[in-house]
């Protein structure tokens, strides 16, 4: 059995932050024509996304949180009606419409849905095409286009729903995860292996980590040569000595050259190489169980070549 699943909803698609802000509607548009274009949505399985149930997004955050983001997307639609503005500022970087709450939910429940179908063991694997991202979404706050952790939430689902002992978190966005590790961090039943570009947005990662966070820094400019070396050198002998029975994966592409919200310089051929890697480790530990989440990726075209490279990998095509 090697089905890839792949999870999205148009739902996703709804939510907006405004004219002209990067994480945009378009980010999914341009890997549904890519995947479409080149044949590769023939070999994959898709499934609709269902929402995520609010207990279970409370594995990852507090009750509170979701119910201010709750509460503010009530209260923004209601101002609508009155002929008020259509998005309300989280911060500066963070807004959200009269859709955001659903297409949030939507976001995390694809990942739940996804751990669910690869347990029964319906799928090897999947990959949750959806937005808004969330790693960078704290236990407590919602910041950098984030609102709910999908990844944290699901990771945190296998280990309770499941009673998995360990789980590995791979994040290998241009910014560093802050959020998840926020959620994760000194829980010894989670491994979380990330490079990120520093010093950059969050500006953090760097400062005694703790011991189930691998963080490894890299100054902008960092090609991918350099980093297969680092995750060779260090994700790889951190992750076969953890022996992860489950890995989550916030596939972050902006740390491609053509992609100006960083400045690192990977490449389409790289991030496949790492998927490759991570592949080995699942197959080897995991029975394949591979869980992955699109974080960032602002360059449409850049963004739909390297989806397409990550998802032929995990569905061998």
């Amino acid at each position: 059995m090697n089905k890839t699943g792949y999870y999205t909803h148009r739902d996703c698609w709804k939510h907006d932050m405004g004219h002209d802000h990067p994480e945009c509607p378009a980010r999914l548009d341009a890997i549904e024509d890519r995947l479409l274009m080149t044949g590769v949505s023939d070999a994959l399985e898709r499934r609709e996304a269902p929402t995520a149930a609010l207990a279970d997004i409370e594995l990852a955050h507090d009750r509170m949180h979701i119910a201010a983001l709750r509460g503010l997307t009530d209260r923004l639609v209601d101002e609508i009606a009155a002929g008020g503005p259509e998005h309300a500022q989280l911060d500066q970087d963070t807004a959200i419409n009269a859709h955001t709450w659903q297409a949030a939910l939507r976001a995390a429940g694809a990942a739940l849905a996804a751990t669910d179908a690869v347990m029964a063991g319906e799928l090897e694997n999947a990959f949750c095409a959806v937005r808004p991202p969330g790693h960078h979404a704290c236990r407590d706050k919602a910041m950098g286009f984030c609102f709910f952790n999908n990844v944290a939430v699901a990771a945190r689902y296998a280990l309770e729903r499941y009673r998995l002992k360990r789980v590995a978190v791979v994040d290998f966005d241009v910014h560093h995860g802050n959020g998840t590790e926020n959620i994760l961090s000194g829980d010894p039943r989670a491994l979380m292996v990330s490079f990120f570009q520093h010093p950059f947005y969050p500006y953090s990662g760097d400062q005694s980590p703790a011991a189930n966070m691998l963080n490894v820094p890299v100054p902008a400019y960092t090609r991918g040569m350099e980093l297969r070396e680092i995750i060779e050198m260090m994700w790889m002998p951190r992750l076969e000595a953890f022996k992860p029975e489950m890995i989550f994966v916030s596939a972050g592409f902006d740390a491609h050259r053509e992609d100006d919200m960083g400045q690192m310089g990977l490449t389409e051929q790289d991030f496949a190489w790492i998927t490759y890697r991570i592949k080995d480790i699942a197959r080897r530990f995991s029975n394949g169980r591979i869980v992955s989440c699109l974080e960032g990726g602002y360059n449409p075209q850049a963004l739909a070549r390297s989806v397409e490279a990550h998802l032929r990998v995990l569905a061998d095509v």
